[in-house]
Formats: C-alpha cells, sequence, structure tokens
C-alpha cells in the first residue's frame, strides 16, 4: 500500500491556475517537475525557489490538487504550513509566499528569516 505525504506546502487557486499554464504552454518540457525550496541569499537571508527543475535524489514527491511537485526533505522546517498564491494586478504580478515559519520577511516577499 503506497502512504500519501501530506504536502508541506499549499497553493492558492491563482497559483495553481498560473502552474497549469505554464505547463500547458508549447516546448514545455515535461521531463522537469515544480520545484518548491529555499537557497540562501536574499535581503533576510533566505530566498524562495519555485521553478521547474530535475529531479535530485535528495527530493521527495508530493502533490496538491492534482500538481504534482518535488521538495528537498531539508527544506520542510522552513516551507512547512506555507501558502504560494499568484497575484495579478498592475503594481505586484508574480508567484508570493506566505510563511507561517518566517521570523521576518523582506518588502519583495521573496526572502525571508527563521
Amino acid at each position: 500500500m503506497e502512504t500519501m505525504t501530506q504536502s508541506p506546502v499549499r497553493f492558492t487557486a491563482g497559483a495553481l491556475s498560473e502552474i497549469r499554464r505554464l505547463i500547458a504552454e508549447p516546448g514545455f518540457d515535461a521531463t522537469q517537475k515544480l520545484r518548491v525550496g529555499v537557497k540562501g541569499g536574499g535581503c533576510s537571508g533566505l530566498s524562495y525557489v519555485l521553478g521547474f527543475d530535475a529531479q535530485k535524489e535528495a527530493d521527495e514527491e508530493y502533490e496538491f490538487e492534482g500538481i504534482p511537485f518535488i521538495m528537498e526533505k531539508a527544506h520542510g522546517i522552513y516551507l512547512f504550513g506555507m501558502e504560494i498564491d499568484w497575484e495579478n494586478g498592475l503594481n505586484n504580478r508574480g508567484f508570493t509566499f506566505r510563511n507561517p515559519n518566517a521570523s521576518a520577511t523582506c518588502g519583495c516577499g521573496s526572502s525571508f528569516a527563521v
């Protein structure tokens, strides 16, 4: 019996719609998987990673409402409970991150501290 691991992050309807649009683009490389993660840097210490990438050995696979994604297991402590949204306004267009684990965030919303 296969055990389904609970998704560590949530995507809003807007984010899911934009991800599905990107996947449906002509020429999309179907060998790439959606990656959610963190990397060092950014004005608050860590910055978010959201993009398409090749799966690596340290990755775990998850799924949220039919969208498969990968994440390094070690990143879960920083990202568990985070919500990813898509904003399509005049002043702010792009993915945004609401992270309950962040002790501080920067003005751009793409970096944080724990």
